[in-house]
């Protein structure tokens, strides 16, 4: 939650802060060190570790009007493998803090200081489809196996907010020792809570408050954070703090606490939603009176979404703003004459509209599960951060949130499915749950019109329609991107399914602005070396399309639970024309393997020349615990067995045994 300064407060802050500063640090100021950990070559408590974290410090300033927080980070390089950790990535998000202040330096194991004086590059890096950040990068100077890397830099933050304040223990490498501060914002009808979801590691003083008002954490020995693929949210696993900041009266009640709460939200919607007669105009602009009630809605969350959602458009300067003269609309009548607005208000005008439309609506805040899992216990009502729109019609609940841009109609982005959510009213509101889509309804389906070369090379037609999810969180990625960007997005997209090298040339874009269209692309597509030859026969898998579950889930222990982003479909269907003079002599079976939670089928024809194959892979896990990884690695394996196999072929007029 961000909480905006009153201006009264604003003048003590801004005064008391010119006293004192828990993060302040100037120049080049470096901490002593210990000649021990110069000499040392390994740590007992991280064995085979390629490098450790000999000193962590956060001392975070929420007291001032410009919010800042200090960072010093001491790495013991102990391996060739560590020395990938002298290049250094400081995460910052851009539109609510950035970086400053950073100083850098390696020291040798005799003690040999190389201060760091070269260029610092603020990249994208890319982990996953889902999971990307900016980042300042730079490389330490003259890194060896036994130097110790060191730098320090602040976050700055927006002025005049406090965003909630977290500290994170757990990292990528053990941690020998680390020291936290908050300094926090205070103000009359302000508290601070802090709380740590994942408990606490061994050797770890648990957060307090001293005289000074100042809230102090020491912890040693930190194992380092294990990094599974389809794991939970890392911020679900880490050990970490948060600190919360609410306003009010202090109230540990939970039932209390959200009935308040909801109270308070549903004010704030029917204030801004309560103007009946504009919006009965409006909507009379959309929708005819004969429409069906279901023709309503869609053409209702149709219009909704052509409003222009600046929550979606690249972040623009303070400059730039005041020049295009945007403003906030204080309810959806404005709104709706202005035909601009944040995500949050386009959602509570589909709400004005549907009501205006005779249909059951209702506001409703949800939580999200792409950084954590909501609980109620924890008090956290900035974990309710998204409006949605639940819409009861036929006797069933439906869920809307147009201002989500490219959503297509009648889903939520997957961050939003199958979670808790509070329903508001005057009363304080009923605990919901978000529906959740089955795999049928994101897929991605891939039609191949390909023919097999005299060389063995793979060649011709691709087209790949993505649906539902799979669509939306494509659109969503490439929204504020040029053709080029979008065209090598899609062509790697296609190039990083098929296991071995290949040329993928886009030859039409898909619809990239309308969330209710197909999300179609075709391409052209060259796989060299597809086919081997082994003696006079020609060896020809099966499976085209199966890097992504080449190496899935390998590994025969799991720390994690498994989780998915949302249920899916994968559907292949490849027709191949052979050469001239070739024939199939070996066809695999039919395969079926159902598993519940997940299915792979598998076909391969031989129709007079032409081999046609269909593979389908679907999958409506979610989330599995750690227990059912077993089955769940045990039915991949089975993929990745079938998707091995050969069709054989050979020149017409060969025998099988040549």
């Amino acid at each position: 939650m961000a909480i905006r300064r009153k201006c009264v407060s604003l003048l003590f802050v801004l005064l008391f802060s010119t006293l004192f500063s828990v993060g302040a640090r100037a120049g080049d100021e470096w901490l002593p060190i210990d000649p021990v950990e110069l000499r040392m070559t390994s740590e007992p408590l991280a064995p085979g570790a390629p490098a450790i974290y000999l000193y962590r410090q956060v001392d975070r300033d929420d007291s001032k009007a410009d919010t800042t927080e200090y960072n010093y980070v001491r790495i013991k390089i102990l391996t060739e493998e560590g020395r990938k950790y002298g290049n250094i990535e400081i995460q910052f998000e851009k539109a609510n803090f950035h970086v400053s202040a950073i100083r850098a330096r390696t020291i040798h194991p005799d003690g040999t200081v190389v201060n760091f004086d070269g260029k610092v590059y603020e990249n994208t890096i890319v982990k996953s489809k889902s999971l990307k950040y900016l980042a300042k990068t730079f490389s330490m100077p003259d890194v060896t196996v036994g130097s110790i890397v060191e730098y320090h830099f602040n976050y700055d933050y927006e002025q005049y907010s406090i965003y909630n304040s977290r500290w994170i223990l757990s990292e990528e490498l053990f941690t020998k020792h680390a020291k936290f501060t908050l300094k926090p914002y205070e103000r009359e009808d302000v508290y601070l809570q802090w709380f740590w979801p994942a408990g606490l590691p061994t050797g770890t003083t648990p957060a307090a408050q001293g005289p000074d008002r100042i809230v102090r954490m020491e912890s040693n020995n930190i194992p380092a954070f294990e990094i599974e693929d389809y794991m939970p949210p890392e911020n679900e696993l880490k050990f970490r703090v948060n600190f919360v900041y609410r306003e009010g009266a202090p109230e540990t009640n939970v039932d209390k606490y959200w009935t308040s709460f909801g109270k308070k939200q549903s004010g704030r919607v029917e204030e801004f939603v309560n103007k009946r007669k504009a919006m009965e105009q409006a909507v009379a602009q959309i929708v005819s009176p004969n429409d069906p009630p279901m023709v309503k809605l869609q053409k209702i969350y149709a219009r909704t979404q052509q409003v222009r959602n600046l929550s979606y458009e690249e972040s623009k300067t303070e400059l730039e703003q005041k020049r295009e003269k945007l403003k906030t609309a204080s309810n959806v009548e404005e709104l709706w004459k202005m035909q601009y607005g944040n995500r949050q208000n386009i959602t509570w005008l589909f709400l004005a509209l549907a009501r205006a439309a005779g249909l059951e609506a209702y506001p409703c805040v949800a939580s999200g599960r792409s950084e954590y899992f909501f609980h109620k216990e924890r008090l956290n009502s900035a974990e309710l951060g998204t409006n949605v729109v639940l819409v009861k019609l036929d006797g069933k609940d439906l869920f809307f949130e147009p201002g989500a841009a490219f959503t297509p109609f009648g889903l939520l982005p997957w961050t939003e499915t199958g979670v808790a959510g509070l329903k508001l009213d005057k009363e304080g509101g009923k605990w919901i749950t978000t529906s959740l889509p089955e795999s049928d309804a994101s897929r991605t389906e891939r039609k191949g019109d390909l023919k097999l070369l005299d060389d063995g090379s793979l060649e011709g037609k691709l087209t790949v329609t993505w649906t539902g999810l799979e669509g939306m969180w494509r659109r969503q990625e490439q929204r504020n991107q040029d053709d080029a960007s979008r065209k090598k997005f899609l062509e790697d997209d296609v190039k990083n399914s098929i296991a071995m090298g290949s040329e993928v040339e886009l030859t039409k874009q898909p619809d990239w602005k309308n969330s209710d269209t197909a999300f179609t692309a075709e391409f052209t597509l060259k796989v060299p070396g597809f086919a081997s030859s082994a003696g006079r026969k020609v060896l020809l898998p099966v499976s085209l399309f199966a890097a992504n579950e080449k190496h899935l889930f390998e590994h025969s222990d799991r720390v994690y639970a498994i989780y998915f982003q949302f249920p899916f479909k994968k559907i292949d269907d490849i027709t191949i024309d052979l050469p001239l003079g070739w024939k199939t002599t070996t066809l695999p079976k039919p395969i079926d393997q159902d598993a519940r939670a997940a299915d792979y089928k598998l076909t391969v024809e031989d129709q007079k020349g032409l081999i046609h194959i269909r593979r389908e892979i679907r999958s409506d896990v979610l989330l599995a615990p750690k227990e059912a990884y077993p089955a769940l690695r045990g039915f991949y394996q089975i993929v990745r067995t079938q998707d091995d196999q050969q069709i054989i072929l050979l020149p017409v007029g060969a025998s099988a045994s040549q």
